[in-house]
């Protein structure tokens, strides 16, 4: 899933793509490297971001998700807004991707039950700018997994099918760096809740504390591309990232080895 942000303040591309054209070459570069969805995303969920209203967002938003649409791309919305999730899956968007799970807008759920797309359900506690008081964890993977699965019932008791419902572990989301390697660690567990998984952690501030010295968002990439063939590995469904042609190469690698150790076990 590559990463599109259409925003002036994103953590790491926020302003190079707020030109129409610009997102939609943006998009289609991504597509032929290997992207199997785009993700478009309006409004910051960094910490600290401001929020902005439905409107504002599909007026960043709307343009680029139709032109990608019609080029037959499958687009993904990040948005924690019903009003934009409606307008986009009526534009012809496959998924719609909310960092909160339906725990930001009462309307949410109620919408995607009335909507045909898939929805990406995050772990949610707090909005970005509580989120570093949040990130308190007695074991932390056992209880996103606990918190989840109360998202999901809420979701079903609004009427959203599970089976059209992908789960988000919320990397950086109230998380600190021992928190978010024990989400991917234990992606196994996360599956356990009976929908498939996707991870993002591409160039977040965790896999920052790994490069030496001062340095950009970009020089995660490398880091970024490990995780994601690490996470291919463990079987999940998808990989949320802005450097497409690294982790294409990891998650490739990752299936060459898997079907090594098939053979293997096959002999």
């Amino acid at each position: 899933m590559g990463i599109l942000n259409v925003t002036p303040d994103s953590f790491s591309d926020g302003g190079r793509y707020q030109d129409v054209d610009d997102a939609v070459a943006r998009g289609l570069e991504m597509i032929k490297q290997g992207a199997a969805i785009i993700d478009i995303g309006g409004e910051s969920t960094r910490p600290a971001s401001d929020r902005i209203s439905p409107q504002a967002e599909q007026l960043r938003i709307m343009h680029v998700v139709r032109a990608l649409v019609e080029e037959g791309v499958t687009v993904s919305v990040d948005t924690l807004h019903a009003a934009t999730a409606r307008a986009a899956a009526e534009a012809g968007a496959a998924i719609i991707n909310d960092v909160s799970g339906g725990c930001y807008d009462p309307d949410m759920a109620k919408t995607i039950a009335d909507l045909d797309c898939l929805y990406v359900c995050q772990h949610w506690r707090t909005t970005p700018d509580l989120m570093d008081q949040a990130a308190n964890y007695e074991d932390a993977l056992s209880e996103v997994c606990r918190e989840l699965l109360v998202q999901l019932q809420d979701l079903e008791n609004a009427g959203v099918e599970l089976d059209r419902v992908i789960v988000d572990p919320g990397l950086g989301f109230a998380k600190r760096s021992p928190h978010n390697w024990a989400m991917m660690a234990g992606v196994d567990t996360l599956a356990s809740l009976g929908c498939p998984v996707l991870v993002g952690a591409s160039r977040k501030r965790f896999l920052g504390d790994l490069v030496d010295g001062e340095h950009q968002a970009t020089d995660r990439d490398t880091l970024t591309a490990v995780v994601s063939g690490f996470l291919a590995l463990k079987g999940v469904w998808g990989t949320r990232v802005h450097d497409v042609v690294g982790s294409v190469q990891a998650i490739r690698a990752a299936q060459e080895l898997l079907a090594a150790q098939s053979k293997e076990t096959t002999r």
